[in-house]
């Protein structure tokens, strides 16, 4: 199994909608890889908001009219990963030999919202968890989650303020070398630490922002590549795993756990299991830090380090153990939500 990857493009132009979004994330990932777009058998196409052929309407008249089944996929932050996932998985079963993956958002300025009054909220049982060991607060429900996991964390292992605010810093300067950053601006811990409260201990530059953007990824089989001599430029998918919510992530009263960090810790295990692998392998790390508490929290659920270990050493950044979120992370790259998961991975 081979793939090929387009840089992401967190952050759109002004006034550009998904169509030109897409359109140019695939029209490089195609170029990156070498192939014509009618080479393409399969696309899956990811994003959360908008309406239900949002992803035909992205391929169609920005890559072409070929014919071709095109799957969308919504799977809110995991489906840029879902949409690569479900491309993986038709050609490891002989469905096809190339398919693009593609994910895209536009999204609506503030912090995200239900959509849906008429319908049961698809995070009630996350929430009831959360609001029976704190309670509800005036403030977005997603800051909440993660916050109150940071809490959690803090009760728990003695973590303080600064650390999630250390995790921040060093996205925030990470994101100076990311061309394909939302924002590029580089802070000192004070200044993090002094920003706008949004929830508790998490303050503006602690949170990732809404963000446009898109990605796109060129997948093809062995066979493929060989017969478009592409050996050269590809680049092995070693082990992918997806892992949804287990029974622990609702019956122990646990925010850590309600935020997927039993998930987490799963799909890795099966991940370096399938490669081969061990954490202390690694080099560089790109994980989903929408706020500073869920990257220190996925640490640990990797099998980074101990709890609470990694921050203080500096062993998350260059010239530690690892690089995590060299990008910039969805801090300071931006976080589109159906393309996130593209370029992640």
């Amino acid at each position: 199994m081979e793939v090929f990857f387009c840089l992401n493009l967190s952050s759109a132009r002004e006034n550009d909608d998904y169509p030109e979004m897409a359109k140019e994330a695939g029209v490089k990932a195609l170029a990156d890889a070498g192939i014509p777009y009618s080479a393409v058998e399969q696309a899956c196409v990811g994003y959360v908001y908008g309406d239900s052929t949002c992803g035909q309407r992205a391929i169609y008249h920005s890559l072409g009219l070929t014919g071709i089944p095109i799957i969308n996929v919504n799977n809110n932050c995991s489906t840029g990963s879902t949409a690569l996932f479900m491309g993986r998985q038709l050609i490891m079963g002989g469905l096809a030999d190339c398919v693009l993956s593609l994910g895209f958002e536009k999204m609506e300025r503030g912090s995200l919202s239900t959509k849906y009054m008429d319908r049961t909220n698809p995070l009630d049982k996350h929430m009831e968890v959360m609001i029976n060991r704190y309670e509800m607060a005036a403030a977005p429900a997603a800051p909440q989650m993660f916050g109150n996991a940071g809490r959690e964390h803090m009760e728990k292992y003695g973590t303080k303020p600064e650390h999630f605010a250390k995790i921040a810093w060093k996205n925030h300067k990470h994101s100076t070398n990311n061309p394909y950053s939302q924002f590029q601006d580089e802070y000192s811990l004070e200044q993090v630490m002094n920003s706008r409260k949004v929830f508790d201990f998490l303050t503006l530059l602690q949170c990732c922002p809404t963000s446009d953007g898109a990605g796109a990824a060129v997948l093809a089989s062995e066979d493929f590549v060989r017969k478009h001599q592409l050996e050269g430029q590809a680049v092995e998918i070693v082990a992918q795993e997806m892992v949804t919510d287990l029974s622990s992530t609702f019956s122990e009263n646990s925010c850590i756990k309600m935020v997927g960090y039993d998930m987490t810790r799963l799909a890795a295990k099966k991940c370096f299991e399938a490669a081969g692998l061990k954490p202390s392998d690694v080099d560089v790390i790109e994980l989903h830090d929408c706020f500073s508490a869920n990257e220190l929290i996925t640490y640990e659920a990797l099998g980074l380090c101990d709890e609470g270990t990694l921050i203080d050493r500096g062993d998350n950044t260059y010239s530690g153990k690892f690089v995590v979120n060299p990008s910039g992370g969805l801090i300071s790259k931006g976080h589109p939500l159906g393309a996130t998961g593209t370029q992640m991975d």
